[in-house]
C-alpha cells in the first residue's frame, strides 16, 4: 500500500524559500514534510491535543494588511444621475 504524498499550496520551504515545493504525508502516527527543490526534510508526531494548522501565505496577515483603515463601500444609485 502506498502512502499519498500531497504538496500543501502556499507553504514556502524553510530551507530554500521555495513556494509551493512542499509536499506532506501521514504515516504510522508520524507527520513528515519534504521539499522537492532542496533537500530539507521533516517529520514530527502528531500529537492528536495539539493539531496545528501549517502556516502558509493564506492564513497569515501581511504587514501591510496590518495597517489599513476600513473603510465602508458606497453604492451609487443608477437612477439618479452623476456629475
Amino acid at each position: 500500500m502506498s502512502t499519498v504524498k500531497r504538496f500543501i499550496a502556499g507553504v514556502t520551504c524553510p530551507r530554500c524559500a521555495a513556494m509551493d515545493r512542499i509536499r506532506a504525508w501521514e504515516q504510522n502516527g508520524i507527520r513528515y514534510r519534504e521539499c522537492v527543490s532542496c533537500d530539507f526534510f521533516e517529520q514530527l508526531p502528531i500529537e492528536e491535543d495539539a493539531l496545528t494548522e501549517m502556516t502558509t501565505r493564506v492564513n497569515q496577515v501581511r504587514d501591510d494588511q496590518k495597517q489599513q483603515d476600513v473603510q465602508p463601500v458606497r453604492i451609487l444609485d443608477p437612477g439618479k444621475p452623476s456629475r
